[in-house]
């Protein structure tokens, strides 16, 4: 069983399972491989000149393992709260897997979150209709599953969707950890 699983290996999916891991949070990425953000050229994201999506999520995804993520190419197809104790996740393989906290990171995809019975709202991006309904933390109607980027109603650019993801991770941490999380790693 994983601490944190994270649905969506985006930049949200991505930029969260860095900060948890980083962290020593057990920390599992389900992906489905469908990131908007393997169309994209990136020439607007600070600190980097220009990059392809695809580029964008190699990084991201080398990044976050380094610290140990795990990441799965799965599709999730349920989202079970299982009585409050903790999530199970079953796949399209029929596999399940099963964590304490989930983090929906699914971009422009809020399926799952309807099935699960999230509360949802209105999207205020172009082409985005429906984004899961989250408190100023991450947190979604159900206290075992956050939601960030695109998903939870932030634009859908790529440094505000890693940066979102980061947010959520740190609020996420900050609960467990039943203090303020902050960590800076500094020049030597």
């Amino acid at each position: 069983m994983a601490e944190i699983i994270i649905i969506g290996a985006g930049p949200a999916g991505a930029s969260a399972a860095l900060f948890l891991a980083k962290a020593g949070k057990e920390t599992l990425v389900i992906d489905s491989n469908t990131s908007m953000t393997k169309r994209a050229w990136i020439e607007n994201h600070y600190g980097v000149k220009d990059i392809s999506g695809p580029d964008l999520l190699k990084i991201g995804r080398e990044q976050a393992a380094k610290f140990g993520a795990k990441f799965i190419e799965e599709k999730v197809t349920v989202v079970d709260t299982n009585g409050g104790q903790t999530v199970k996740i079953k796949t399209e393989s029929g596999r399940v897997y099963e964590a304490s906290y989930v983090i929906l990171a699914t971009g422009a995809l809020t399926d799952l979150a309807k099935q699960t019975g999230l509360e949802l709202k209105e999207g205020i991006e172009p082409r985005i209709k429906t984004v899961i309904a989250t408190d100023g933390a991450g947190r979604t109607s159900n206290p075992r599953i956050w939601a960030a980027g695109t998903a939870a109603g932030v634009s859908v650019h790529t440094i505000i969707t890693a940066g979102d993801g980061a947010r959520v991770a740190v609020e996420l941490l900050s609960e467990l950890n039943g203090e303020r999380y902050v960590q800076h790693d500094v020049l030597k």
